[in-house]
């Protein structure tokens, strides 16, 4: 596969197992495992030519570690960052004591009245560093970093999850927990 055609089946692998199974033709179970050999075909049938080994590739390569295989390499998933219903089994866990949130100037007006919210995905994302909030804010416009207190977060009851590529998750940010906005 070339380049190009990585990015496009990653992509297309993304909005398959995080928001439209359907647009490969398959389901995912309730823990958001695909069939493999399914999501193959679904991605064949939808116009990209992929192999198992290049799933592999793909799913090795990804700079952001959003998939994961099962043992068998018979079932695939998302890690994270799903609008969809699904459990993908996360234990609640302590996050460290600041975490960041990556977004755009133009979403802090809002930010300031509700907080950091989910909207159609089931949790927020925050990173552990500073660096990859600015990569995520600058997908969204002018980027901004926004610095979270999880340690008095997690105090107060409110849940954590850390996914398998490192990106911590959490409901929602009330804008009390929120230093710099």
């Amino acid at each position: 596969m070339t380049d190009k055609e990585t990015i496009s089946a990653s992509k297309f692998m993304s909005l398959v197992l995080r928001h439209k199974p359907a647009a490969a033709g398959i389901t995912l179970d309730s823990n958001g495992w695909a069939q493999t050999t399914a999501l193959i075909d679904g991605m064949n049938q939808a116009g990209h030519n992929i192999t198992l080994d290049n799933l592999k590739e793909i799913v090795l390569k990804n700079n952001k570690q959003r998939f994961k295989f099962s043992e068998d390499y018979g079932k695939i998933r998302a890690n994270q960052g799903h609008s969809i219903a699904v459990d993908v089994e996360m234990q609640e866990r302590q996050p460290p004591d600041i975490l960041y949130h990556g977004t755009a100037t133009k979403f802090l007006g809002a930010i300031k009245n509700e907080g950091i919210i989910a909207k159609n995905r089931l949790h927020v994302h925050l990173s552990p560093d500073k660096e990859t909030a600015v990569t995520v804010g600058q997908r969204h416009g002018k980027p901004v970093v926004l610095t979270i207190n999880a340690a008095k977060m997690h105090q107060d009851g409110i849940a954590f999850y850390l996914s398998d590529n490192g990106v911590w998750l959490t409901a929602t940010v009330p804008v009390k927990y929120i230093y710099n906005i």
